[in-house]
């Protein structure tokens, strides 16, 4: 049987005006700022009403370690919101936003996939409402009056090489990793060392995504570190007079995003921060906006739950007040079967054996997962190659952990194919079984922070750090960041460092090669292993197949 692409479903998609959408949750036509016919931003004068609603049921949908057989949880994050609306629910689904980088380079876009997919697909996936744009260049303007500031007789007393505020741009580029800035004499100003990362990995992203309103964003964007002077005091951004300007290139950009699925329904997708190198979650502004307007709200985590589901219940939850009902884990026959270590080609071939081998990855991210005292459902994503026998064996590894798998056909059949998922959270929500807590206090010293993380969540002896990262974090705790959470930066791909161990490893090492105080978000980041802040593209990026067909239609995007 020839299936669709998923560009070619999008493109077919019956879209309804952005307005009949708004209507679903109770939204006027005169609240949404519309970007063409089927998309369009929410007022803050409404958000702002509608704070003294009753909050909906909290759902969070995580994953395994990402494999190369692919795992779909935005595509089961927006299957699960069709099917409970096809269940007789009122629910929305709050996603992130597509950065350009894995869309050229090799993850693909954003909006789910077959007929669980948000749309219009194609404008999420490139430009959209030009958020990413506006974040861009808000934390470029940063940096340019860094620079600015020191060429024109540096008041502050910056010391040059002391400068911790770096570029960014939205897009995979190994060779801006390192550069020199201000070559070319005199006017050009004083020489040193610098650097970009991706956007998505920017403090002004993350900043976005946890701010409440524009005061709120304002004063964290003010709390920007960007430099230190010779006797390390640090520099803010407020010290700089950036803040004011940033918040108004970033005042259209705070306000969510309403777009729809191929079904219809109202999915917000708002900010856009990659697990691996931030936080991973979509803003607090839309997920605690659409919590007011919905009695379900279906949200996802970026990659696996070691780093997604953790970051999202550690950091964003703890900083919003937020408390999920149910999380709903993502994995596949195929993830499984190569986590127990079949070849990517050989995956079509049933393999019991090789089942499970994999589970116990699955198996880890469920203890993990319910250490947050949490519920947890493992959404078995169907594909087409998947036998009886391999399902089984996955469904009989989660029931003796305790928990309970369901096969979703949603890729395949929309919500007809999720109903029995959406059943069962929604009974699981609606049961109150969920008692949330972080697994860390704040008054936790951030060293000690980091070693909970690790021990507890990736199962490592021990964290490697050297005296001068231990020195830092003492630093922060004494200049009043004790309180802050660790962002953790490693490889999706593993619970150790090494992207290569698959699987459910114990008795490994946690490497610390720098660590970042994100004053503004609210986060002190931690680098481990060889992970990039500035990712490359890989040998053949998705870029050589993109283009435009002789209809003007966009060929490529996946």
């Amino acid at each position: 049987m020839a299936y669709l692409t998923d560009i070619e479903i999008a493109r077919a998609a019956k879209k309804r005006p952005i307005q009949e959408i708004g209507e679903k949750l109770g939204i006027g036509s005169d609240h949404l700022l519309p970007y063409g016919h089927d998309k369009a931003k929410v007022s803050q004068e409404f958000i702002n009403s509608v704070q003294g609603n009753k909050d909906g049921k909290l759902i969070l949908v995580t994953a395994i370690n990402p494999t190369p057989a692919g795992e779909g949880k935005t595509t089961t994050t927006v299957g699960l919101g069709d099917g409970l609306n096809a269940i007789g629910k009122n629910a929305a689904v709050c996603i992130r936003e597509a950065s350009l980088g894995p869309c050229f380079g090799m993850k693909g876009g954003a909006a789910g996939g077959g007929y669980a997919q948000v749309v219009p697909m194609e404008e999420m996936n490139l430009h959209f409402t030009g958020d990413f744009h506006a974040i861009t260049s808000a934390h470029n303007l940063l940096s340019a009056m860094i620079d600015n500031h020191i060429y024109w007789g540096n008041e502050l007393e910056i010391d040059t090489r002391r400068v911790a505020w770096r570029r960014v741009v939205d897009m995979n580029d190994r060779a801006l990793r390192m550069i020199t800035a201000s070559l070319g004499g005199v006017a050009n100003g004083f020489p040193r060392e610098a650097g970009f990362d991706i956007t998505v990995a920017s403090e002004v992203m993350a900043i976005l995504c946890l701010a409440l309103n524009l005061e709120d964003l304002q004063q964290r964007l003010g709390s920007i570190i960007v430099a230190y002077r010779r006797d390390r005091s640090p520099v803010y951004a407020r010290d700089i007079k950036a803040d004011g300007a940033m918040t108004v290139l970033l005042k259209d950009a705070m306000q969510p995003n309403l777009v729809q699925t191929l079904e219809n329904n109202p999915a917000f997708v708002h900010g856009g921060p990659f697990a691996n190198i931030a936080h991973g979650c979509n803003s607090v502004i839309a997920t605690t906006t659409a919590l007011k307007l919905a009695d379900y709200v279906v949200t996802e985590a970026g990659f696996g739950a070691d780093l997604g589901a953790e970051k999202f219940l550690n950091i964003k939850c703890r900083k919003a007040g937020l408390a999920p009902s149910c999380v709903v884990l993502v994995a596949t026959v195929r993830a499984m079967k190569m986590n127990g270590g079949v070849a990517k080609a050989d995956l079509g071939t049933e393999n019991v054996d090789a089942v499970q081998a994999g589970c116990p990855n699955l198996g880890r991210h469920i203890e993990n997962v319910k250490s947050f005292g949490v519920p947890v459902v493992v959404a078995i994503n169907h594909f087409v190659t998947d036998t009886e026998a391999e399902v089984q064996a996955v469904k009989d590894y989660v029931a003796e952990q305790g928990s309970e798998a369901i096969v979703s056909q949603h890729w395949e059949f929309g919500s007809k194919g999720s109903e029995a998922l959406a059943t069962r959270v929604a009974e699981i929500a609606d049961a109150d079984m969920a008692n949330f807590a972080p697994i860390y206090p704040d008054d936790m010293p951030l060293f000690e922070k980091i070693e909970t993380i690790a021990k507890s969540i990736y199962r490592a002896d021990e964290v490697l750090a050297d005296q001068k990262i231990r020195n830092q974090l003492k630093d922060w705790e004494e200049q009043g960041y004790g309180s802050l959470p660790v962002c953790m930066a490693k490889t999706q791909y593993s619970f150790t460092t090494d992207p290569n161990r698959r699987g459910a490893p114990v008795g490994h090492s946690v490497p610390v090669r720098e660590v970042r105080l994100s004053a503004g978000a609210g986060f002190i980041v931690v680098i481990c292993g060889e992970i990039m802040t500035m990712p490359g593209l890989p040998r053949v990026p998705s870029a050589e197949a993109i283009m435009l067909n002789d209809a003007g239609q966009i060929e490529g995007l996946f």
